[in-house]
């Protein structure tokens, strides 16, 4: 039991050895681009909700 432990915390740390890890301004990048476009999803489900609600006061009353 101890030694599947053991292989699988050394298979880990090889395959983390083979990643290829974002530089520090692709990362910021990113970060920056999900921000936005959450943002602006984030607004139009907004307008469409209000919308919605609107129609559905005028349609119910």
């Amino acid at each position: 039991m101890l030694e599947k432990i053991v292989r699988f915390f050394k298979e880990v740390r090889a395959e983390l050895t083979k990643v290829t890890w974002p530089t520090r301004q692709e990362l910021i990048g990113s970060t920056i681009v999900t921000i936005v476009v959450t943002v602006i999803i984030s607004v139009f489900i907004g307008i469409v909700d209000r919308l919605l609600t609107l129609a559905t006061k005028a349609i119910f009353g």
